[in-house]
Protein backbone atom coordinates (compact mmCIF):
# COMPACT_ATOMS: atom_id res chain seq x y z
CA UNK A 1 0.00 0.00 0.00
CA UNK A 2 2.86 2.11 0.96
CA UNK A 3 4.50 1.57 -2.36
CA UNK A 4 1.62 2.19 -4.28
CA UNK A 5 0.91 5.75 -2.43
CA UNK A 6 4.91 6.34 -3.18
CA UNK A 7 4.26 6.13 -6.99
CA UNK A 8 0.72 7.64 -7.42
CA UNK A 9 2.63 10.74 -5.72
CA UNK A 10 5.52 10.02 -8.14
CA UNK A 11 3.39 10.37 -10.82
CA UNK A 12 1.47 13.15 -9.83
CA UNK A 13 4.74 15.18 -8.63
CA UNK A 14 5.61 14.74 -12.11
CA UNK A 15 2.55 15.81 -14.04
CA UNK A 16 2.10 19.11 -11.77
CA UNK A 17 5.79 19.80 -12.43
CA UNK A 18 5.23 19.16 -16.64
CA UNK A 19 2.07 21.33 -16.32
CA UNK A 20 4.52 24.25 -14.37
CA UNK A 21 7.21 23.93 -17.21
CA UNK A 22 4.47 24.52 -20.17
CA UNK A 23 2.82 27.14 -18.35
CA UNK A 24 6.10 29.02 -17.70
CA UNK A 25 6.05 29.65 -21.39
CA UNK A 26 3.07 31.31 -21.71
CA UNK A 27 3.22 35.05 -22.55
CA UNK A 28 7.07 34.21 -22.51
CA UNK A 29 9.76 35.53 -25.28
CA UNK A 30 12.84 33.25 -25.97
CA UNK A 31 15.61 34.83 -26.77
CA UNK A 32 18.00 33.00 -29.79
CA UNK A 33 21.23 33.89 -30.32
CA UNK A 34 23.36 33.37 -33.44
CA UNK A 35 26.88 32.89 -33.00
CA UNK A 36 27.24 33.97 -36.95
CA UNK A 37 27.04 37.26 -38.42
CA UNK A 38 23.69 38.76 -40.38
CA UNK A 39 23.00 37.14 -43.52
CA UNK A 40 25.10 33.74 -43.58
CA UNK A 41 24.09 30.20 -43.52
CA UNK A 42 24.25 29.93 -39.52
CA UNK A 43 21.79 33.28 -39.50
CA UNK A 44 19.29 31.94 -42.36
CA UNK A 45 18.74 28.82 -40.65
CA UNK A 46 18.40 30.23 -37.20
CA UNK A 47 15.76 32.43 -38.45
CA UNK A 48 14.11 29.98 -40.36
CA UNK A 49 14.01 27.82 -37.12
CA UNK A 50 12.52 31.01 -34.94
CA UNK A 51 9.50 31.35 -37.12
CA UNK A 52 8.26 27.41 -36.48
CA UNK A 53 10.02 26.73 -33.46
CA UNK A 54 7.80 28.44 -30.72
CA UNK A 55 4.49 26.76 -32.01
CA UNK A 56 5.96 23.42 -30.45
CA UNK A 57 6.33 24.90 -27.55
CA UNK A 58 3.79 24.71 -24.71
CA UNK A 59 2.19 28.23 -24.48
CA UNK A 60 3.34 29.20 -27.70
CA UNK A 61 6.69 31.74 -26.64
CA UNK A 62 7.55 34.32 -29.29
CA UNK A 63 11.71 33.87 -30.39
CA UNK A 64 13.60 37.36 -31.16
CA UNK A 65 16.80 36.53 -33.12
CA UNK A 66 19.89 38.21 -31.57
CA UNK A 67 23.51 37.90 -33.74
CA UNK A 68 26.50 37.66 -31.68
CA UNK A 69 29.09 36.68 -34.40
CA UNK A 70 32.31 37.64 -32.87
CA UNK A 71 35.11 35.21 -32.62
CA UNK A 72 33.50 33.03 -34.63
CA UNK A 73 30.54 31.93 -31.52
CA UNK A 74 33.02 32.01 -28.52
CA UNK A 75 31.39 35.58 -27.70
CA UNK A 76 28.01 33.89 -28.09
CA UNK A 77 28.80 30.78 -26.38
CA UNK A 78 30.43 32.77 -23.35
CA UNK A 79 27.52 34.81 -23.05
CA UNK A 80 25.05 31.78 -23.05
CA UNK A 81 27.59 29.62 -20.22
CA UNK A 82 28.04 32.80 -17.76
CA UNK A 83 25.30 35.99 -18.66
CA UNK A 84 22.23 34.24 -20.34
CA UNK A 85 18.88 33.41 -18.18
CA UNK A 86 19.15 29.89 -17.01
CA UNK A 87 14.96 29.35 -16.99
CA UNK A 88 14.91 28.30 -20.20
CA UNK A 89 14.34 31.62 -22.22
CA UNK A 90 17.36 31.71 -23.37
CA UNK A 91 19.32 29.69 -26.24
CA UNK A 92 21.72 29.98 -29.15
CA UNK A 93 22.69 28.25 -32.37
CA UNK A 94 26.69 28.25 -32.29
CA UNK A 95 29.02 27.27 -34.85
CA UNK A 96 30.05 24.01 -34.93
CA UNK A 97 33.69 24.69 -33.73
CA UNK A 98 32.29 25.42 -30.15
CA UNK A 99 33.13 21.83 -29.41
CA UNK A 100 36.75 21.82 -29.91
CA UNK A 101 36.95 25.84 -29.02
CA UNK A 102 38.62 24.81 -25.34
CA UNK A 103 41.53 22.97 -27.23
CA UNK A 104 42.06 25.79 -29.80
CA UNK A 105 41.32 28.68 -27.76
CA UNK A 106 41.86 27.98 -24.20
CA UNK A 107 42.61 31.44 -22.86
CA UNK A 108 39.83 32.92 -24.82
CA UNK A 109 36.66 30.69 -23.94
CA UNK A 110 35.10 30.28 -20.63
CA UNK A 111 32.91 27.52 -21.05
CA UNK A 112 32.08 24.27 -20.23
CA UNK A 113 30.88 22.04 -23.27
CA UNK A 114 29.74 19.24 -20.92
CA UNK A 115 28.02 21.67 -18.57
CA UNK A 116 25.97 23.21 -21.38
CA UNK A 117 22.87 21.66 -22.57
CA UNK A 118 22.80 20.84 -25.74
CA UNK A 119 18.96 20.52 -27.46
CA UNK A 120 19.54 19.14 -30.80
CA UNK A 121 21.41 19.77 -33.98
CA UNK A 122 19.70 21.09 -37.23
CA UNK A 123 22.25 19.53 -39.53
CA UNK A 124 25.80 18.01 -40.47
CA UNK A 125 27.86 18.93 -42.90
CA UNK A 126 30.48 17.22 -44.95
CA UNK A 127 33.72 19.81 -45.66
CA UNK A 128 34.70 20.01 -49.32
CA UNK A 129 38.07 20.72 -50.50
CA UNK A 130 37.83 22.11 -54.04
CA UNK A 131 39.85 23.68 -56.34
CA UNK A 132 39.44 25.12 -59.84
CA UNK A 133 39.33 22.83 -62.83
CA UNK A 134 42.84 24.37 -64.76
CA UNK A 135 45.02 23.70 -61.23
CA UNK A 136 47.65 22.09 -61.01
CA UNK A 137 46.20 19.20 -58.73
CA UNK A 138 43.40 17.23 -60.41
CA UNK A 139 42.71 14.54 -57.70
CA UNK A 140 43.71 13.38 -53.53
CA UNK A 141 46.80 12.04 -55.20
CA UNK A 142 48.13 14.98 -56.43
CA UNK A 143 48.04 16.37 -52.93
CA UNK A 144 50.47 14.11 -51.70
CA UNK A 145 53.19 15.21 -54.64
CA UNK A 146 52.12 18.73 -55.96
CA UNK A 147 51.20 22.11 -54.50
CA UNK A 148 47.96 23.63 -54.21
CA UNK A 149 47.34 27.22 -52.97
CA UNK A 150 44.62 27.80 -51.20
CA UNK A 151 42.73 30.36 -49.08
CA UNK A 152 42.37 30.64 -45.51
CA UNK A 153 40.40 31.59 -43.09
CA UNK A 154 42.19 31.75 -39.78
CA UNK A 155 40.62 29.94 -36.79
CA UNK A 156 38.11 28.15 -38.69
CA UNK A 157 37.50 25.35 -40.96
CA UNK A 158 38.86 26.63 -44.34
CA UNK A 159 42.16 27.35 -43.03
CA UNK A 160 42.37 24.60 -40.28
CA UNK A 161 41.39 21.45 -42.94
CA UNK A 162 44.43 22.16 -44.80
CA UNK A 163 46.53 22.34 -42.32
CA UNK A 164 45.37 19.00 -40.92
CA UNK A 165 45.18 17.68 -44.00
CA UNK A 166 49.25 18.90 -44.63
CA UNK A 167 50.35 17.21 -41.23
CA UNK A 168 48.30 13.95 -40.63
CA UNK A 169 48.26 12.84 -44.98
CA UNK A 170 51.77 14.52 -45.98
CA UNK A 171 49.51 16.58 -48.27
CA UNK A 172 51.45 19.48 -50.06
CA UNK A 173 49.24 22.53 -49.63
CA UNK A 174 50.58 26.39 -49.32
CA UNK A 175 48.13 28.50 -47.24
CA UNK A 176 47.56 32.20 -48.00
CA UNK A 177 45.56 33.39 -44.74
CA UNK A 178 43.00 36.40 -44.11
CA UNK A 179 40.28 35.98 -46.34
CA UNK A 180 36.74 36.66 -44.47
CA UNK A 181 35.18 33.35 -45.26
CA UNK A 182 34.23 30.86 -48.26
CA UNK A 183 32.59 33.71 -50.17
CA UNK A 184 36.04 35.97 -50.03
CA UNK A 185 38.20 32.83 -51.03
CA UNK A 186 35.54 31.51 -53.68
CA UNK A 187 36.48 35.33 -55.56
CA UNK A 188 40.11 34.74 -55.17
CA UNK A 189 39.69 31.66 -56.75
CA UNK A 190 37.86 33.06 -59.83
CA UNK A 191 40.31 35.93 -59.95
CA UNK A 192 43.21 33.55 -60.07
CA UNK A 193 44.60 34.97 -56.55
CA UNK A 194 44.64 31.02 -55.03
CA UNK A 195 43.79 27.53 -56.21
CA UNK A 196 41.56 26.20 -53.68
CA UNK A 197 39.18 26.50 -50.93
CA UNK A 198 40.52 23.95 -48.32
CA UNK A 199 37.31 23.64 -46.86
CA UNK A 200 33.38 24.60 -48.17
CA UNK A 201 30.53 22.76 -47.15
CA UNK A 202 28.73 20.92 -49.66
CA UNK A 203 25.39 21.69 -48.53
CA UNK A 204 26.55 25.77 -48.66
CA UNK A 205 28.41 24.75 -52.23
CA UNK A 206 25.63 23.83 -54.26
CA UNK A 207 23.62 26.81 -52.97
CA UNK A 208 26.01 29.10 -53.79
CA UNK A 209 28.11 27.95 -56.65
CA UNK A 210 25.74 25.42 -58.80
CA UNK A 211 26.95 26.90 -61.61
CA UNK A 212 30.51 25.42 -60.21
CA UNK A 213 29.42 22.27 -60.64
CA UNK A 214 27.04 22.27 -63.60
CA UNK A 215 29.85 23.97 -65.60
CA UNK A 216 32.24 21.78 -64.27
CA UNK A 217 34.61 24.53 -63.60
CA UNK A 218 36.21 22.85 -59.94
CA UNK A 219 37.31 19.70 -58.85
CA UNK A 220 36.45 18.29 -56.03
CA UNK A 221 39.44 16.18 -54.45
CA UNK A 222 38.54 15.34 -51.28
CA UNK A 223 35.78 15.41 -48.23
CA UNK A 224 35.83 15.70 -44.67
CA UNK A 225 33.60 14.13 -42.17
CA UNK A 226 33.44 11.32 -40.13
CA UNK A 227 31.55 9.48 -42.78
CA UNK A 228 31.14 9.73 -46.65
CA UNK A 229 28.43 11.65 -48.28
CA UNK A 230 26.05 9.33 -49.91
CA UNK A 231 25.94 11.97 -52.60
CA UNK A 232 29.57 11.94 -53.32
CA UNK A 233 29.96 8.54 -53.80
CA UNK A 234 33.31 8.89 -55.64
CA UNK A 235 35.23 11.62 -53.69
CA UNK A 236 37.70 10.00 -51.46
CA UNK A 237 37.24 10.71 -47.46
CA UNK A 238 40.13 12.27 -45.83
CA UNK A 239 40.18 9.61 -43.45
CA UNK A 240 40.97 6.83 -46.50
CA UNK A 241 44.90 8.76 -46.27
CA UNK A 242 45.82 8.47 -42.39
CA UNK A 243 48.49 5.93 -41.26
CA UNK A 244 48.86 6.14 -38.38
CA UNK A 245 46.48 5.42 -35.10
CA UNK A 246 47.34 8.75 -33.65
CA UNK A 247 46.44 10.88 -36.20
CA UNK A 248 43.27 8.67 -37.17
CA UNK A 249 41.85 9.67 -33.35
CA UNK A 250 42.44 13.12 -33.86
CA UNK A 251 41.20 13.94 -36.94
CA UNK A 252 38.38 11.90 -35.84
CA UNK A 253 38.00 14.20 -33.44
CA UNK A 254 38.07 17.20 -35.30
CA UNK A 255 35.04 15.55 -37.80
CA UNK A 256 32.80 14.93 -34.97
CA UNK A 257 32.17 18.85 -35.25
CA UNK A 258 30.88 18.23 -38.78
CA UNK A 259 28.58 16.11 -37.33
CA UNK A 260 27.43 18.44 -34.93
CA UNK A 261 27.56 21.25 -37.47
CA UNK A 262 24.71 23.51 -36.38
CA UNK A 263 23.94 22.75 -32.57
CA UNK A 264 21.26 24.25 -30.55
CA UNK A 265 22.15 24.79 -26.74
CA UNK A 266 21.16 25.99 -23.89
CA UNK A 267 22.61 27.05 -20.61
CA UNK A 268 23.47 25.13 -17.71
CA UNK A 269 21.23 24.83 -15.32
CA UNK A 270 17.82 24.72 -17.22
CA UNK A 271 14.93 23.19 -15.00
CA UNK A 272 15.04 19.31 -16.56
CA UNK A 273 11.26 19.86 -17.19
CA UNK A 274 12.30 22.49 -19.64
CA UNK A 275 14.81 21.25 -21.02
CA UNK A 276 12.44 18.38 -21.94
CA UNK A 277 10.35 20.71 -23.36
CA UNK A 278 12.66 22.40 -25.47
CA UNK A 279 14.24 19.22 -26.57
CA UNK A 280 11.02 17.71 -27.92
CA UNK A 281 10.36 20.87 -30.00
CA UNK A 282 13.92 20.88 -32.06
CA UNK A 283 12.69 17.71 -32.90
CA UNK A 284 9.32 18.24 -33.66
CA UNK A 285 9.87 20.51 -36.34
CA UNK A 286 11.12 17.42 -38.12
CA UNK A 287 7.53 16.53 -39.17
CA UNK A 288 6.27 20.69 -39.50
CA UNK A 289 5.67 20.57 -43.08
CA UNK A 290 5.36 24.54 -43.14
CA UNK A 291 9.25 24.31 -41.09
CA UNK A 292 10.15 21.72 -43.95
CA UNK A 293 8.78 24.13 -47.09
CA UNK A 294 10.47 26.92 -45.54
CA UNK A 295 13.75 25.05 -45.21
CA UNK A 296 12.70 24.34 -48.60
CA UNK A 297 12.48 28.00 -49.95
CA UNK A 298 15.57 29.24 -48.34
CA UNK A 299 17.43 26.38 -50.06
CA UNK A 300 18.55 25.34 -46.98
CA UNK A 301 19.12 21.47 -45.55
CA UNK A 302 17.89 19.77 -42.45
CA UNK A 303 18.49 16.66 -40.65
CA UNK A 304 17.53 17.06 -37.32
CA UNK A 305 19.90 15.11 -34.67
CA UNK A 306 18.24 15.08 -30.97
CA UNK A 307 19.91 16.22 -28.42
CA UNK A 308 20.40 13.18 -26.47
CA UNK A 309 22.70 11.88 -29.70
CA UNK A 310 24.33 15.67 -29.89
CA UNK A 311 25.10 15.46 -25.55
CA UNK A 312 26.97 11.94 -26.48
CA UNK A 313 29.34 13.47 -29.34
CA UNK A 314 29.90 16.43 -27.02
CA UNK A 315 30.98 13.71 -23.99
CA UNK A 316 33.01 12.06 -26.01
CA UNK A 317 34.71 15.17 -27.66
CA UNK A 318 35.30 15.60 -23.96
CA UNK A 319 37.04 12.86 -23.17
CA UNK A 320 39.21 12.49 -25.94
CA UNK A 321 43.09 11.00 -24.51
CA UNK A 322 45.27 13.80 -24.07
CA UNK A 323 47.47 12.42 -26.98
CA UNK A 324 45.02 12.75 -29.57
CA UNK A 325 44.26 16.16 -28.35
CA UNK A 326 47.91 17.18 -28.24
CA UNK A 327 48.20 15.63 -31.67
CA UNK A 328 45.24 17.91 -32.76
CA UNK A 329 46.67 21.10 -31.39
CA UNK A 330 49.92 20.74 -33.14
CA UNK A 331 48.96 20.11 -36.40
CA UNK A 332 45.96 23.04 -36.27
CA UNK A 333 48.73 25.04 -35.54
CA UNK A 334 51.66 23.87 -37.82
CA UNK A 335 53.04 26.68 -40.45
Amino acid sequence: MLRTLAATAILVAGAASSAMAADFYAGKQISLVVGAPAGGGYDLLGRVASRHLGKHIPGAPSIVVQNMPAANSVAATNHLANVAARDGTAIALVQRGMLLAKFVNPTGVQFDIARLNWLGNLNSETGLLIARADAPVKNAQDLLRKELIVGGQTGVDPEISPRLYNAFLGMKMRIISGYEGTTAIGLAMEKGEVDAVGDWSWSSLKVQRPEWLRDKKINILLQGALEKDPELPDVPNALEFVKDDLSRRALELYFTQKTVARPLVAPPDVPADRLAILRKALMDLSGDKDFLEDVKRSRLEIAILPGEAVQAFVAKVAATPPDAVARFVSAMSAQ
